[in-house]
């Protein structure tokens, strides 16, 4: 993709690497000479990646596997990525990783799964590789929110909806509300190291987002996706905000189809975001040092 500004030196880890968007940035990256490190929960599909990616560019790309459902495995993963290398650096995260659960299911931490793996997750990621990605600044971390997020408001005393009626449209869009919530305060805490914050929405994309929850939710999804753009082309915004010289040093915003769009920030208090942070850390025991 002739969009995606190349360099050999840099480094990216892109979390769910194997399918749709992530999978497309990936390869567009990799494809522009960045050194991609491919996260994924099977093996067996973050191999067929790395096979992928190797035959289009000659290059194999790194693995990382973890299952994002679950907090220790995330410390495990980001400790082992950190140790393989005395020299290693990162210049872009892009937490991508996401799902549907059409009914409610807990994490092992008892959190619902929405929450815990399309925003928790990114959280607990980020703040564990926060120190990598300061030490390789500029760098810059992009997180794959949704326009959906305007759906919803957020109660930080109750993040996972856990005393509400469970339905997957307000516990999708409630998670990428946090998002946003999420890379707005990390933007602002992270102001003067070097490292950039944006949420993106790629808009509807063609990808395996509600595979294999075996219900009617999944076969509809199905059906919807054989209407949505192909990831190739739903990737470029998240392309831009990653890679764009024009935006190095732009931080805590939001994109939406290439271009910056004011977020909804939901109806609640001026400090939700500050009160979200709080509810974040006690879920997950992670702070910034």
């Amino acid at each position: 993709m002739n969009d995606v500004h190349a360099d050999e030196r840099k480094v990216a880890l892109v979390t769910g690497a194997t399918n749709g968007h992530g999978l497309a940035v990936a390869r567009a990256l990799a494809r522009a000479g960045w050194h991609v490190i491919v996260h994924g929960r099977a093996p067996d599909r973050v191999s067929g990646v790395q096979r992928t990616i190797a035959a289009e560019t000659g290059r194999e790309p790194e693995a990382l596997l973890c299952d994002l459902a679950s907090g220790p495995d995330i410390d495990r993963a980001a400790a082992e990525l950190i140790a393989r290398d005395p020299d290693r650096r990162l210049h872009l995260l892009v937490n991508n990783a996401g799902g549907v659960w059409p009914r409610r299911v807990e994490s092992a931490e008892g959190v619902e799964m929405t929450f815990a793996v399309n925003y928790l997750a990114a959280f607990r990621l980020t703040l564990r590789l926060v120190d990598l990605l300061k030490r390789s600044a500029p760098a810059r971390i992009v997180n794959v929110s949704s326009d959906m997020h305007r759906l919803v408001s957020l109660d930080p005393d109750d993040p996972d909806l856990s005393d509400r009626r469970h339905s997957w449209a307000r516990a999708y869009s409630n998670s990428k509300l946090a998002l946003v919530h999420f890379t707005r305060e990390l933007a602002r805490r992270l102001e003067g190291t070097g490292v950039t914050v944006n949420a993106v929405d790629p808009g509807p994309v063609r990808s395996g987002i509600g595979r294999n929850n075996g219900d009617l939710v999944d076969g509809l999804l199905e059906v919807l996706m054989r209407f949505f753009p192909p990831a190739d082309d739903a990737c470029r915004t998240a392309l831009r905000v990653a890679t764009a010289p024009e935006l190095e040093g732009v931080t805590g915003r939001y994109f939406r189809f290439m271009v910056e769009k004011p977020p909804s920030l939901g109806r609640g208090r001026p400090t939700l975001g500050a009160e979200l942070w709080r509810r974040s850390v006690e879920l997950t025991g992670v702070d910034l040092a």
